[in-house]
């Protein structure tokens, strides 16, 4: 029989749900996505999580992607939701609002976990890093397949500010910049991380990743770059694994 599992991913923008079969990291569902409630309260995005629950008739347990640090399912940031977030039971509020046992997991985290299970991160010896670019930057660390949890590297600081206020896919948006332009500042962010973790790869999902012929290739670093292979699904997939508890 199929493991079936179910993910919710989140971002500061949308929030997107599928049930993912757990044999191989496909999604077996249509993926839903509903925008993210302005302002977006625990109460507000814990109803729109039991929203896509509903919609796709599941019963199960429900792993979520969440933008932010996440421990034992406690809130400790949420840069770019609200800021009502800090320390809440996460796990507790969208158990209680979806009806179903919930787990939730650093949104790149969850990504990463996918990756290295099925995609491009797959059986890559040392130091993995997954990086999304999206209303923020996320970041999963792994090493030697293990994850280190929370890393939260969008919020280094370079040049005097956060990295993801210059570097983010939303930034490019904002500025109304071509990929030409946004680019070298992705390419700076990667300078600085790669002097600082030596990774033997970086994986780039998230929503800029949709678009990685469009830029990707145009990065110059020492370490090898690849798009992420379940490019903005990564999210969902990594977290309906820690739903069924294959990466607790």
């Amino acid at each position: 029989m199929t493991a079936l599992g179910f993910g919710i991913d989140i971002g500061g923008s949308g929030m997107k749900a599928a049930i993912v079969d757990l044999d191989n990291g496909t999604l077996v569902s249509e993926r839903l996505r509903i925008s993210t409630p302005k302002p977006a309260t625990p109460a507000a995005v814990a109803a729109v999580a039991a929203e896509l629950v509903h919609r796709h008739e599941w019963s199960g347990s429900i792993g979520v992607g969440f933008p932010g640090i996440v421990r034992h399912g406690v809130v400790h940031s949420a840069a770019n939701l609200d800021a009502s977030w800090v320390g809440v039971d996460a796990d507790r509020v969208f158990t209680d609002a979806c009806g179903a046992d919930t787990h939730m997991v650093n949104d790149a985290d969850a990504a990463g976990l996918a990756e290295v299970r099925w995609g491009v991160g797959r059986d890559v010896a040392g130091v993995v890093l997954v990086l999304t670019f999206g209303t923020g930057i996320g970041s999963g660390l792994f090493v030697g397949g293990i994850l280190v949890p929370n890393t939260e590297l969008g919020h280094l600081e370079l040049d005097g500010r956060d990295a993801e206020s210059h570097a983010a896919a939303s930034v490019r948006e904002r500025e109304s910049i071509g990929w030409a332009e946004w680019t070298p500042r992705v390419e700076r962010y990667l300078r600085h991380v790669e002097m600082l973790f030596s990774p033997d790869l970086f994986v780039i999902g998230g929503g800029a990743s949709k678009a990685a012929d469009r830029w990707l290739p145009a990065i110059s670093i020492d370490t090898p770059i690849v798009a992420a292979a379940m490019a903005n699904n990564a999210g969902i997939v990594g977290a309906a694994l820690v739903a069924r508890g294959a990466a607790r």
